[in-house]
C-alpha cells in the first residue's frame, strides 16, 4: 500500500548531493566526442575536422589535438587590420587562449582530471567576410 513514506523516499533519492554506491563510467568515445566539441568551439571549426587522442599522463589524462583554425582572409586583414585583435589574436595566441578554454570545458563537463592539452594547428580554415567565430 502507498503511503507518505514512499513520497519521502522519492524525495530523498532525488535529493542533489546524495552520494549512491555503484560506478558512473564515461567512455573514452564520449570523452572524445566532448573534446572534439570544446575544440571546435574554441577555434572557429567544426567538430569534425578535429582529431582527438588521449594518453595517461602519471594517472591524469593528456589531451592531443590536431585542428585546423578559422581565420580571416589576407585581403580582410589589410582591409581592416584590427580584424586579428579583434579576432583574438595571432594563431599562437588564439591557440594558447584555446588550450586553457578546451581544459576547463572538459574538466567541468565530464569530471575528468586532465594534466594538460597540446595543440597541433594542420591548417587554416580561411573566411572571406563575415564574423569569424
Amino acid at each position: 500500500m502507498s503511503g507518505a513514506g514512499d513520497t519521502s523516499q522519492a524525495a530523498e533519492a532525488a535529493t542533489p548531493g546524495r552520494q549512491y554506491s555503484g560506478h558512473n563510467r564515461i567512455s573514452t568515445q564520449a570523452l572524445t566526442s566532448l573534446a572534439k566539441a570544446a575544440a571546435a568551439d574554441a577555434l572557429g571549426i567544426h567538430a569534425h575536422d578535429v582529431r582527438a587522442d588521449w594518453t595517461d599522463d602519471g594517472g591524469l589524462l593528456a589531451l592531443s589535438l590536431v585542428a585546423p583554425i578559422r581565420i580571416p582572409s589576407l585581403t580582410a586583414v589589410l582591409r581592416d587590420p584590427g580584424r586579428v585583435p579583434a579576432l583574438g589574436g595571432s594563431i599562437w595566441d588564439r591557440t594558447v587562449h584555446a588550450k586553457t578554454d578546451i581544459l576547463t570545458k572538459v574538466t567541468e563537463l565530464s569530471g575528468a582530471s586532465l594534466s594538460r592539452v597540446d595543440i597541433r594547428i594542420s591548417g587554416a580554415h580561411v573566411t572571406e567576410g563575415g564574423r569569424v567565430r
